[in-house]
């Protein structure tokens, strides 16, 4: 049997938080129950990918229950020490606090490459959208933007580099060589020659922005409106840690203006409130980071805008119950963004 099963048996994940869980919160004698929630369950006869929540029911002395949710991501080839070790740097470093929370590190297991940690109640921005709760998304997105370039203004110390393959398009996970292979043995080479011209575009670029020296800055890695969660009133959080890397922080600008115009589009399909939350998203972040919209900082958030559009593209295209024509359409908008 997959070891991993052994975190979807209650009894098991009971001993093992009274062990390793408990200690952390000292206000409470013991744990009682354990329910399980799988939210990613990828799980063949050795490896594994998974995210599994935990509602975890603690007694205090006086016999009260608290239900605190507990999380475990874990990867049998791509161990989330990572996770563990971003969310100590964050909190090391005070990101939490104010208007911004995220999940706070219990401990990692080794045995089974996985991160647990306390996670966040509350709906993702997703849900707004989905919604059509337009004040509240503008309101979310307004946050949003200062969130961000509170991140990026964190000291960036050698140590803050938990995931150096993730800094750049070239060596992310999965991978251009991957990418290429699957979609040339599912679609017969079909798309391959348009996402080389792509990839190699995009790759060129980035290269310029690195070589130039400029400094590196410490930023999320998967930023998307799903990782932002209503977590109160005028608070939000923000979740998956896994990409946390050095790297430019545009990268960032352009991964969540991409996915935050996709999902209005795709979910409401209102052209004009997917372009003012766009353009509220990068006005705030620029007045709350205090920079300058220039030319540059413009061509490498379109960058990574275009980076992200692709590889949803090719989520699309790969994905189980894949969608060929929703991908393509992402893929020609790239290829007309970029002009090839």
């Amino acid at each position: 049997m997959n070891k991993i099963r052994k975190l979807f048996d209650e009894q098991f994940v009971l001993d093992l938080f009274c062990r390793e869980v408990l200690p952390h919160y000292s206000a409470f004698k013991s744990i009682s129950r354990v329910e399980i929630r799988p939210y990613k369950d990828l799980v063949w006869d050795t490896t594994y990918h998974v995210v599994i929540g935990f509602n975890t029911y603690f007694l205090k002395p006086d016999g009260t229950e608290i239900k605190i949710p507990i999380f475990c991501s874990a990867h049998s080839d791509e161990p989330r020490e990572n996770v563990y070790k971003a969310l100590k740097y964050l909190w090391t470093h005070n990101f939490p606090g104010g208007f911004v929370d995220i999940p706070d590190p219990i401990f990692y297991s080794d045995d089974f490459r996985g991160t647990f940690y306390r996670g966040l109640r509350g709906d993702n921005m997703l849900h707004y959208i989905k919604n059509q709760d337009y004040e509240a998304v503008r309101h979310l997105v307004s946050l949003s933007a200062r969130l961000f370039a509170r991140l990026h203004s964190l000291p960036t110390s050698p140590d803050a580099n938990v995931n150096p393959h993730n800094s750049r398009i070239r060596t992310v996970i999965p991978g251009l060589e991957k990418i290429y292979r699957e979609m040339g043995e599912r679609y017969n080479n079909k798309y391959n020659a348009d996402l080389k011209k792509i990839y190699d575009y995009l790759t060129e670029r980035e290269d310029k922005f690195f070589m130039s020296g400029q400094p590196l800055t410490l930023i999320h890695g998967d930023a998307h409106p799903e990782n932002i969660i209503v977590t109160a009133l005028d608070r939000i959080g923000l979740i998956d840690f896994t990409d946390l890397c050095l790297g430019d922080f545009a990268r960032d600008l352009g991964a969540f203006s991409q996915q935050l115009e996709y999902k209005i589009l795709y979910k409401v399909g209102d052209e004009d409130f997917a372009a003012e939350m766009k353009s509220l998203f990068l006005t705030d972040y620029l007045r709350a980071a205090n920079k300058e919209l220039t030319a540059d900082l413009q061509a490498r958030i379109d960058l990574y805008y275009n980076w992200t559009a692709v590889r949803t593209a090719t989520y699309w295209f790969l994905r189980f119950g894949h969608d060929e024509k929703r991908a393509e359409i992402l893929l020609e908008k790239v290829k007309n963004n970029l002009k090839l």
